[in-house]
């Protein structure tokens, strides 16, 4: 009887320890490792929460669709050159394929969506930057379509909005990928002299040469919590100065300390921040 018992008992537990194996994959669909405080976390949850970790609230990347769905109106989003794509100039090997693979698996020609739309019924023209697209990477087309959003709000006369996630120049298109730097740039000096306010928004990750031409021109610069924020990655400024840097180095937090970024704002309240500066520079609702 006894025996019978323990064999019961092993039975079960090897049982178990299969279905836990065979159901990796189902656990993998719905449950997820928050990349902050390591815990694991109901996907569901997090997608319902603007991809906040619902545990430590650090802020994972949002889709670049659902971000405009959250700071602009319902409704009132135009979206400016979608059919822009880009070619493969210098004949880089493989870049075509690349492409098409992006585009196939993000439904988007490139990594950057542009338009205008209202904010709580404010105008503004709007940039976002996919990261799922390539790294969000700046190419010939991602600076052509900020450059002509830059443009459209300096012809109506409404604020200029980026927000920010890439991991900066794209390299397939070499010299003409740099050149955008200067274009961005050059249009949003533009912005300045018609006295149109730019607003830069900095998520995770925020980094080379986007960082070093239109993302730290903003005449308010505004980052996500803990977002990274660079030019060159932690590691490779360690193997260059050969010393440690300093805790949270390159993080948000860091940055608006050292007087880079202005303020620091959670997702959740970004429109509202949004709003309150755009009605701050004397712009009312159309």
């Amino acid at each position: 009887m006894i025996k019978k018992l323990l064999n019961k008992n092993k039975e079960y537990a090897n049982l178990s320890m299969v279905n836990n194996f065979q159901n990796n994959s189902l656990d993998e669909k719905f449950w997820m490792n928050c990349p902050e405080c390591k815990k694991n976390i109901f996907k569901k949850d997090v997608e319902e929460n603007l991809y906040i970790c619902p545990k430590c609230d650090y802020h994972l990347k949002l889709p670049a669709r659902q971000r405009i769905d959250l700071l602009i109106d319902t409704g009132t989003f135009t979206e400016f050159d979608k059919n822009l794509y880009s070619k493969n100039i210098l004949n880089f090997p493989e870049y075509e394929n690349k492409l098409n693979l992006y585009k196939d698996k993000t439904n988007e020609n490139d990594a950057v969506i542009t338009g205008t739309g209202k904010i709580n019924g404010l105008n503004a023209t709007i940039c976002v930057m996919n990261t799922d697209f390539m790294m969000g990477s700046m190419g010939a087309v991602v600076g052509e379509k900020i450059t002509r959003a830059a443009t459209y709000s300096i012809e109506n006369k409404i604020p200029f909005i980026i927000i920010s996630s890439s991991g900066g120049a794209r390299m397939q298109e070499g010299i003409i990928s740099l050149m955008q730097m200067a274009k961005t740039a050059q249009e949003l000096r533009r912005l300045s002299e018609y006295k149109i306010p730019y607003i830069s928004i900095l998520t995770d990750p925020t980094t080379g040469g986007v960082t070093a031409s239109f993302a730290m021109l903003g005449d308010i610069i505004i980052a996500e919590p803990k977002a990274l924020i660079g030019f060159a990655g932690p590691r490779v400024i360690e193997q260059t100065i050969k010393q440690t840097l300093p805790d949270g180095f390159q993080r948000a937090e860091f940055l608006l300390e050292k007087g880079f970024v202005d303020i620091i704002v959670n997702r959740k309240d970004m429109k509202n921040m949004l709003f309150r500066i755009i009605k701050m520079h004397g712009y009312q609702e159309a």
